[in-house]
């Protein structure tokens, strides 16, 4: 079923914001970006996973917060003024996504996307929608949705109860 996702997303072409984290080049559908703001101030909130960075206030709405760094297991490093968070809907639900930098948006037609490889049973792919090809370079486009599982998802929906 995981490999019938993969196909049938890798015929869907479309527009990409790609962004980097460490080294790496990510993707996100641009049909899920709300707005890109600069880094601001992130009240946090305990008892929270660590990657849930905490809330901002955006014009009166309460948005959670996510380190992509820590949910994705990299070292955590410095914010630089490059630093921004991307706001992402998912469903009812408005996210922010903290990213090391926004490249671009890029248009990645579906022969240049390729079936997320397989490395393994122990190693969850889900959450890559494909490998988009972009001359030498290979940008790893995300399911948004998956990558903020249904776990992390009743998280931040309580943390925006205060928006009510």
């Amino acid at each position: 079923m995981a490999t019938q996702t993969a196909e049938s997303s890798s015929t869907a072409g479309g527009l990409y914001l790609t962004f980097a984290l460490a080294d790496e080049e990510y993707g996100l559908e641009i049909l899920k970006v709300r707005e890109i703001i600069s880094l601001c101030e992130i009240t946090s909130v305990p008892k929270t996973p660590d990657y849930i960075k905490g809330v901002i206030n955006l014009r009166g709405k309460i948005i959670p917060v996510v380190d992509l760094r820590m949910k994705f297991q990299m070292p955590a490093v410095q914010s630089t003024n490059e630093t921004c968070i991307i706001v992402v809907s998912i469903g009812p639900l408005e996210t922010g996504i903290m990213v090391d930098r926004v490249s671009e948006v890029m248009e990645i037609d579906s022969p240049d996307i390729e079936i997320t490889p397989q490395f393994g049973n122990s190693v969850n792919t889900n959450f890559i929608l494909g490998m988009g090809k972009v001359g030498e370079k290979v940008t790893i486009l995300l399911d948004i949705a998956k990558v903020l599982s249904n776990s992390d998802s009743v998280v931040m929906q309580s943390l925006t109860q205060t928006d009510k």
